[in-house]
């Protein structure tokens, strides 16, 4: 497993482990049932606190991606695709809440917003 932290970013470093960890389950580089580096582990070989990691590993086991089994470690849980499909439409419509009101401060109208997607979107 890689983790790339970027300080440049402003982003919290938790975030990024999170995000990172996170893709890689979605995307089928972490299977469901691998094991995970434990918490001190993984905080040592990215040269930041425990607390972070930690922090990380718990957004991630409350959102269904990773479980603990005690004195065992952390495991990729089973992809619910049902759960990755309803954090993905709540990015989108975080995303078109945010055009939503760039388009009305630029006098943008809901005509030219279509429009607009309908050349960005890519062909299926």
């Amino acid at each position: 497993m890689e983790i790339i932290i970027n300080n440049s970013k402003g982003k919290p470093i938790y975030d990024q482990i999170y995000n990172q960890i996170k893709s890689q389950i979605i995307s089928g580089q972490l299977q469901e049932g691998e094991i995970l580096p434990s918490i001190r582990a993984l905080a040592k070989d990215l040269r930041i606190s425990v607390i972070t990691t930690k922090r990380a590993y718990d957004e991630l086991e409350r959102e269904g991606f990773i479980y603990t089994v005690a004195g065992k470690g952390c495991f990729v849980a089973e992809k619910n695709m049902e759960l990755i499909r309803e954090n993905n439409l709540k990015k989108i419509e975080e995303y078109m809440e945010l055009i939503a009101k760039l388009a009305a401060t630029c006098n943008v109208s809901n005509q030219e917003l279509m429009e607009m997607f309908q050349l960005l979107k890519i062909e299926e």
